[in-house]
This record gives C-alpha cells, structure tokens and sequence, in this order.
C-alpha cells in the first residue's frame, strides 16, 4: 500500500483516515493541531481497539503517536506494518491436537 492509496476525510482544519493491519488500525492525521501539520507533515497513531498503543517499529518506546512524516515516510510505516501484520499471523500458537 502506497500513501496514493490513502482515502482522507476532513478532520477538523485538516485530514485524517485509518487503515486496519490485522489486530492494528494505524491512523495518518494532518491539522493544525498535529505534529507537523503546519508545514503540511503527516501524524500518525497505533490503536488496538480503541486503545491508542505503542508499537515497537512503528512508534518509540513509551510513545503512542509520531510526526513530521512526509507522505514516504508514511509509505514507508504501512510497509512495516503490513510486514508486522504477517509476522505476527505467521508466529500465533498454533493448537497441537495430539498424536
């Protein structure tokens, strides 16, 4: 999925969407109010749920959202979660059921 792809809705001054990764749903906004989005930069932010969460590769330790990203930038981060989705899918317990 490239950034070209994204589907916007108006939020607020700006734009926001979201795309769903297996259990993950990744958020891109652009407003006034978000980092970066004065100079026209991209925010993004990682739910589970309705849990805003950190993600290890996406967004820094202790942190649940990352701005000031150009449009790769946010190309770049849905790569890795498509990949992070399919690890995780691949790495779920599988029930032994016996011999």
């Amino acid at each position: 999925m490239k950034f070209s792809d994204l589907k916007f809705n108006d939020f607020l001054d700006g734009v926001s969407t979201r795309v769903t990764f297996g259990d993950y749903d990744l958020s891109v906004v652009r407003h006034s109010g978000s980092y970066g989005g004065s100079k026209g930069l991209y925010e993004i932010g990682v739910f589970k749920g309705d849990d805003m969460v950190e993600l290890a590769g996406i967004t820094a330790e202790g942190d649940t959202i990352k701005g000031w990203l150009t449009e790769k930038d946010v190309t770049k981060i849905m790569d890795k979660m498509d990949k992070l989705q399919i690890s995780l899918h691949l790495a779920r317990p599988v029930r032994w059921r016996g011999w």
